[in-house]
Formats: structure tokens, sequence, C-alpha cells
């Protein structure tokens, strides 16, 4: 299956970048191009991509906003954001305006190529560089809080299905490379889910995690 792509950066030189760079991959077509957030609504309204590349900053509409109003529409595209910088407030406006993926500029096209097949398979990522100052702070944007009482349906609202099984098998004990085996995913897409599971779970660590998943879904 070819997971469609739309680039969204009011610089044509990044955007013709990126496309020359996806378009050696055999999975992923870029379907369409955009210079700033309005045009990349209306074009998403006409190709109807899987995964939007989403600038942060943009004249016209800036990328939040757009994926703002992306997110009101529905779960689809899933919109990866990409930045020269990584600013705190930035990035958490990002994943609450409904994100599902925050990248550097300069990440490797292949990394790059690996989080549009995530997020387009339903999970989420944030750049290796930012996860560990933005833990503490991702928490807070659970729509509801997670604590020890938490139901299973709390849960359901707050984690995607692929989240719910790497925690699930987290919690039987298999390692990363296990799960990722299960799961046939990447031992970096693994590490990138449980990032994102302990920031919605507010807790620090696998072990932490585990006991949680232990009450709430075995």
């Amino acid at each position: 299956m070819t997971i469609r792509v739309l680039i969204v950066d009011d610089q044509a030189l990044i955007r013709t970048g990126i496309a020359t760079l996806l378009s050696r991959k055999a999975d992923i077509e870029v379907v369409g191009q955009a210079g700033n957030g309005r045009e990349a609504l209306e074009l998403v309204a006409s190709l109807d991509p899987d995964v939007v590349l989403m600038d942060v900053m943009m004249p016209v509409m800036d990328g939040v906003e757009a994926t703002r109003k992306l997110a009101e529409r529905g779960p689809r595209p899933a919109v990866i954001m990409l930045t020269t910088f990584h600013d705190d407030e930035r990035v958490l406006q990002s994943i609450a305006a409904g994100a599902r993926g925050y990248l550097l500029k300069d990440v490797d096209h292949r990394v790059l190529a690996d989080s549009i097949r995530t997020v387009a398979g339903g999970g989420a990522l944030i750049h290796p560089q930012i996860i560990a100052q933005l833990l503490p702070r991702l928490a807070s944007l659970a729509p509801t809080p997670v604590t020890a009482s938490s139901s299973p349906s709390d849960v359901t609202s707050i984690l995607t299905p692929r989240e719910r099984d790497i925690l699930r098998l987290l919690a039987q004990g298999y390692t990363n490379q296990e799960i990722g085996e299960q799961l046939a995913l990447s031992v970096g897409t693994v590490k990138n889910h449980l990032s994102v599971i302990f920031a919605k779970l507010a807790v620090r660590d696998r072990t932490q995690a585990a006991l949680w998943a232990r009450e709430h879904l075995l």
C-alpha cells in the first residue's frame, strides 16, 4: 500500500528537497505541496493524503493552526510537524493541536520515511533530541488525567490501539526488540511509542508503565 504525503512549507526549495528524497521510497508518494496552512487545508480536501508534513512557522496560516483545523475534521490525515528548532512551547502547541509527530528538518531521510510509516499506521513520535525535555510537560496535555484509579475506558480515549498493544507486551515482560518482532516494528519505533505512552500515562519508566498496564489492560 502506498502512503500519500502532502508537503507543507513556505520555502519551495525545502519542499522540493523533501519531495526528491521521498520519491526514492517505493511505498511513499508525494501527492502535493503547499506554501502555507490555508493552502494545506484546501489540498487536503482535494487530494486526501494519508500524512501531512507540516512546517511550524508559515505566513497566512501557521502549521499549528492548520493542524488544529485538520484535527477538527477527523483523524486523517496524520500530521508530522517539521521545524529547524525545538522550541518547547511550539512542540506542546503542535501536539495539543493534534499532530502525531514532531521532527527537526535535518533528520535523516530514512528516519523521515520511517516516521511517515509510523504515523500512517496509527503511531506517534517525537524527535529523540527533544523527548527528554518534554516528558514532564507532555502529561498535562492528556484530555483526562491518568491516575491509578483510571478505568480501561479512559485508556481507550488516550492511547491509540498500537500504543495499547505495545503497553500490553511491555507489561508481559517483553523487551523493545521482542515487542518490535511481535508487532513488525523497528526498535527505534518501539522506543518512540514508549516515550509517548510514558508521557500520556504520566509515568517515568517501564516499571511504572507495566504496573499500570497490569492493573488496567491485562
